[in-house]
């Protein structure tokens, strides 16, 4: 199970179980679907997803099919397209999908206040 929740926990990888989820598609399709990964990462995203039992891989030629276990997710599979359907849920993918693109915040830098010394005078 913490392999299930692993795979699922990042947005890249519940937006491509979404893009196989109604029909195959080949690794170089997925590659096109986002414009800002490489196809290495698309590649690692979708050995998570077949190590957790969410996909099906079958090769022809070169090529690399993959495909949703749609039946093998039982329950799962009601609650995934329930929250694909969802507009709401889909705008807060693409925030997700935004932030990670831009990756993590810079931290702000401490800001030098000057220490006004008081000195007295005669």
């Amino acid at each position: 199970m913490s392999a299930l929740l692993r795979a699922l926990g990042t947005p890249r990888r519940r937006e491509i179980l979404r893009l196989v989820w109604a029909r195959e598609r080949t690794a170089g399709e997925l590659h096109r679907a986002f414009g800002d990964v490489t196809f290495g990462a698309v590649s690692q995203h979708l050995r998570v997803l077949s190590e957790a039992g969410l996909v099906t891989c079958r090769s022809a030629g070169r090529q690399r099919f993959y495909r949703a276990r749609r039946d093998e997710l039982g329950p799962l599979a009601a609650w995934l397209e329930s929250m694909w359907d969802s507009a709401l849920a889909r705008l807060a993918l693409e925030a997700e999908l935004e932030a990670a693109r831009r990756g993590p915040r810079p931290r702000r830098r401490a800001r030098k206040t000057q220490r006004t010394r008081r000195t007295t005078r005669p």
